[in-house]
């Protein structure tokens, strides 16, 4: 019997990875700006065979190493450029990471804990979003759970393979994101190993002559490459730019206060708020326990350390959500059902109503852009979305007063959560948003124009579909080729509509002003 019980987990478990991370690969078009640009990105090593250095649009790009490149390049080449094969390694990626905390969840908890923890993680907003997005956080997420994993194995049974699995895990998520892979368990540890009083132990790890030979083999030949390729300019803006100067300052307008991430953590980790909440609440328990205690010190450092940071994002707090889907799952046996019902159908009811929201609110919304797409919402968010949403909500309420298994009430909302958010609410939202970039692309494409001006607009989304480089700039010439949204139609005296849809269009010019 418990096997079957067991088995019964795991396939469930399975079933939420496909649904979650696997068979919306193609649901959507590219997002702009992040999935836009590692994917262009891609693209241009494809046609370059510059396998070290990356470009975008044909500029350097020092944004990140190149492991995520490498992997997105082998899918591509495999089953062609699109969306679903530049989505895939971040999808199995995630699919690691899920097994990553089943696997020593069950080893360090018990298998209870291990399955809600993992199906914490599947379903939750944040998680089922940005786990197949054609970025490089899911693999970098994985990177530092085994890390992590492997490093709290090591300081429990003392045996140097689970040190030499640490600094392999930290080489490839260095390779995969820079420093981040390194601070992460560098510090984390450091904090951990001090409180228990082994200090020296930690040193003899981090100075481990085999790990780091492996850590310099792994990550270091790229990182040599491109000193050889790009030279200081590497160095600037690769260390510089992109991960000193985050920290300092806020880059490309990513700010926010010190509570930035308060509201993305409860928002991120949705429909299991209340689980996440009240293990933080309850952090004195931890203490007392070794992997609790080095769990939430984990969560600590990433949440304090990213809103001290200049450059905020929604995604820097993942890298915390590990541990505290762990120590949330140990608080599964009681809770009030309303806790977790109650924001559910809020949240479905605000989508319900998002366009007339929106609608409302344009005259107070400054980004022109903005209102152009609301005023075509009512189109993309059509009598489908709306009827799909009130059945998921009908189906909330009756699980919330059906279900005679809390087991069976919260594998619902899982459910309810991965449903919306994956088939309802990103593809209508990329309808609505990229599908017009994706077929003005196409259409160059099909049309072979050349010389494409991408005039106060960046989506680099549209030269993947364009498959060609785009010339940015604010200035243009007559018969120009222009692609643009259509508040800038305005800044042109005569032009020739090619495509216009929503707030994007393609246009050639036949006058300027």
């Amino acid at each position: 019997m418990n096997i079957n019980r067991d088995n019964k987990e795991i396939y469930i478990l399975l079933f939420f990875i496909l649904i979650s991370f696997f068979l919306p690969l193609s649901l959507a078009p590219l997002f702009d700006l992040d999935e836009g640009a590692f994917s262009e990105a891609t693209r241009e090593m494809l046609i370059n065979h510059d396998y070290i250095t990356t470009y975008l649009n044909g500029a350097l790009r020092f944004d990140k190493p190149i492991l995520i490149y490498w992997l997105q390049l082998i899918s591509v080449k495999t089953f062609g450029l699109n969306e679903f094969a530049l989505r895939l390694p971040s999808a199995i990626a995630g699919a690691i990471w899920a097994w990553a905390i089943y696997f020593y969840t069950k080893e360090l908890f018990n298998k209870k804990t291990a399955f809600w923890a993992t199906l914490f993680m599947i379903s939750s907003l944040q998680i089922t979003i940005i786990a197949k997005a054609s970025i490089a956080d899911s693999l970098l997420n994985m990177f530092i759970a085994l890390s992590m994993f492997n490093l709290y194995l090591f300081f429990q049974k003392r045996e140097d393979k689970y040190i030499y699995f640490t600094f392999l895990f930290i080489a490839l998520g260095t390779l995969t994101k820079g420093p981040v892979a390194i601070m992460i368990p560098f510090i984390v540890s450091l904090i951990f190993f001090i409180l228990k009083g082994e200090f020296k132990l930690w040193l003899r790890m981090i100075f481990n002559p085999i790990g780091i030979v492996i850590f310099a083999i792994v990550a270091l030949p790229w990182y040599i490459a491109e000193y050889q390729a790009q030279g200081k300019a590497f160095i600037d803006g690769f260390f510089f730019k992109h991960n000193l100067s985050r920290f300092s300052s806020a880059m490309e307008k990513h700010s926010g206060s010190i509570f930035y991430f308060v509201p993305v953590l409860i928002i991120g980790v949705m429909p299991f708020t209340y689980f996440i909440l009240k293990a933080l609440k309850n952090f004195k328990i931890h203490l007392k326990s070794d992997i609790s205690l080095y769990l939430l010190i984990w969560f600590s450092f990433v949440f304090i350390f990213f809103s001290l940071s200049g450059t905020k994002l929604p995604h820097y707090v993942i890298y915390g959500y590990t541990p505290i889907f762990i120590l949330g799952a140990l608080y599964i046996d009681n809770f009030n059902r309303k806790w977790l019902i109650y924001p559910l159908i809020i949240f479905l009811t605000l989508l319900l109503f998002l366009p007339d929201i929106a609608t409302l609110l344009q005259n107070q919304i400054r980004d022109k852009l903005a209102v152009a797409l609301i005023q075509n919402a009512y189109d993309t968010f059509d009598i489908w979305y709306r009827i799909s949403l009130i059945f998921l909500i009908l189906f909330a309420i009756y699980i919330y007063k059906k279900a005679k298994e809390n087991k069976t009430f919260l594998i619902s909302i899982a459910l309810i959560m991965t449903i919306m958010v994956n088939y309802i609410v990103i593809p209508t939202y990329g309808k609505l948003m990229q599908q017009p970039i994706k077929e003005a692309g196409l259409l160059a494409k099909e049309k072979r124009y050349k010389n494409i001006v991408m005039y106060r607009v960046n989506t680099p989304s549209f030269n993947v579909y364009y498959e060609n480089l785009v010339k940015k700039s604010k200035k243009v010439k007559k018969g120009d080729i222009v692609f643009t949204k259509v508040t800038k139609l305005k800044d042109f005296k005569k032009y020739k509509t090619i495509y216009k849809k929503n707030g994007f269009a393609l246009i050639q010019i036949e006058e300027i002003k």
